[in-house]
């Protein structure tokens, strides 16, 4: 289904994006999936109202996260934000730890990150002629950031749980595979404090698309030879992304309820 940005673009109330896992968009908000095309490709969406606010939830991984992290369409999926005329977006990520007081099940809202990531375009200024710099002095959103640290302070409050991170830096690479213990050692001693493998992408195409941007990460492993624990698998990644899918849908909940009525 080919949706019709106009749909959105010509509402007058608050509108936001959300990315994440499609197991996390199917607990936030119900909904068809709708294929946004783009002149760099396809998107998957599915979009709702929520406490009086338009929000569109973006499967990062498309429809039924079948995309791998190193093969995202990065560039088509915030041209579709873009073009649905979204200016404020939200994302959560999945992330292992490099520091053993950023425990599993903890949140993280990021203010910084370093993207180490390889191949693959990463801007949508990739023509001869279109030359640009962009400024990142400032790579989240202060003001979205405040809301997510303000919202989630108070949510964990209310579920009796302190696990809040006002600040980390976010590594970005590649992936698949999941970190060495030695890389381990060495990106935290970088001064990266959390990793995963798509955070940056959109952080960058954000800014350039002058869309607002901020994220939470969702602390689901230590790094590898961090602790002393069993061989990471995926699944344990997506157990503790579940167990936290809770707390977010109250999260977002409560951020919509803060910008209900906005025009």
């Amino acid at each position: 289904m080919e949706a019709n940005p106009l749909s959105i673009s010509n509402s007058n109330r608050a509108r936001i994006a959300v990315i994440g896992g499609s197991g996390f968009g199917s607990a936030f908000i119900s909904g068809d999936a709708e294929t946004i095309k783009t002149e760099h490709g396809e998107a998957s969406v599915v979009r709702g109202t929520l406490n009086d606010v338009e929000v569109v939830f973006l499967a990062r991984h498309g429809a039924g996260h079948k995309i791998p992290p190193h093969r995202i369409n990065h560039l088509a999926n915030i041209a579709a934000l873009r073009e649905l005329g979204i200016d404020k977006v939200f994302s959560t990520v999945a992330v292992g730890s490099l520091r053993t007081n950023m425990a599993p099940g903890e949140f993280v809202i990021i203010d910084d990150f370093v993207d180490l990531t390889k191949g693959g375009v990463t801007t949508f200024f990739d023509k001869v002629g279109d030359v640009c710099h962009t400024d990142f002095s400032e790579p989240y959103d202060v003001s979205l950031r405040g809301m997510l640290i303000s919202n989630a302070e108070q949510v964990a409050t209310n579920h009796g749980y302190m696990g809040i991170h006002a600040a980390g830096t976010y590594l970005c690479l590649s992936g698949p595979r999941y970190e060495t213990p030695a890389e381990v050692r060495l990106y935290a001693g970088l001064g990266c404090d959390v990793v995963g493998m798509t955070g940056a992408h959109e952080a960058i195409l954000c800014r350039e698309s002058g869309i607002r941007y901020a994220s939470i990460a969702i602390v689901t492993n230590y790094g590898c030879g961090l602790v002393d624990t069993a061989p990471l698998s995926h699944d344990d990644v997506e157990e503790q992304m579940a167990r936290s899918r809770a707390f977010l849908v109250d999260l977002f909940t409560a951020i919509t309820l803060s910008l209900g009525g906005m025009k």
